[in-house]
């Protein structure tokens, strides 16, 4: 198939009298395109990533600067509703939910019901991010997290570029396989009259 392929599309540079403009129009429509997303993809990935990263760099720093790490202590664990699924009793990724208090930033003592690794017995103390107000954070980003973010956001703009271009290749081709259509319904209108008569060759 793909001899096949790259004979039709040599054929169209090739002069000779079964060429049509529709067929010169579709072999640039395809150089074109390939020169489009080698060149459009890779920078739209490049500049994507890039502002990803930066982005998300910034974040890693307004979190590390305003998130602190805790040490909790249990102080008894939270059973799951009679009515909870399988996976509302197994917990989020392996963690539970207990009441546990923490040191808030003023000093001042916290309670609440947060998120532990491990079922937790009382007085069993584990770490707790924070933030400025002492109020339960997720975790931090960090800088291996915010990498591989950017890098597959430069991924996804390559690949959304390089599906637009294909798009847009598509919907030349179309417009000339439509345009060639109404060209042989011409031609045959056109050969409709004379057909069967002596003096037209038929």
């Amino acid at each position: 198939m793909s001899t096949v392929r790259a004979k039709a599309f040599v054929w169209r540079w090739r002069r000779n009298p079964l060429r049509r403009r529709s067929d010169v129009l579709e072999a640039w429509a395809g150089v074109a395109a390939v020169v489009l997303v080698l060149m459009a993809g890779p920078v739209a990935g490049w500049v994507t990533g890039t502002a990803a990263h930066q982005a998300l760099r910034a974040t890693v720093r307004e979190q590390h600067l305003h998130r602190h790490l805790v040490t909790a202590t249990a102080v008894r664990a939270v059973p799951a509703p009679d009515d909870a699924g399988l996976e509302a009793r197994a917990g989020r990724e392996g963690y539970h939910h207990v009441v546990a208090r923490w040191p808030g930033p003023d000093g001042r003592e916290r309670t609440g019901t947060v998120a532990a690794r491990q079922t937790a017995v009382p007085g069993k103390r584990f770490p707790l991010w924070t933030d400025d107000l002492g109020r339960v954070a997720a975790r931090p980003l960090d800088d291996a997290t915010a990498a591989v973010h950017a890098v597959l956001a430069g991924i996804g703009a390559a690949a959304a570029t390089a599906a637009l271009v294909e798009g847009l290749r598509r919907l030349v081709l179309w417009r000339l396989a439509r345009r060639r259509f109404a060209q042989w319904d011409r031609a045959w209108e056109r050969a409709g009259h004379t057909w069967g008569r002596a003096d037209a060759g038929s």
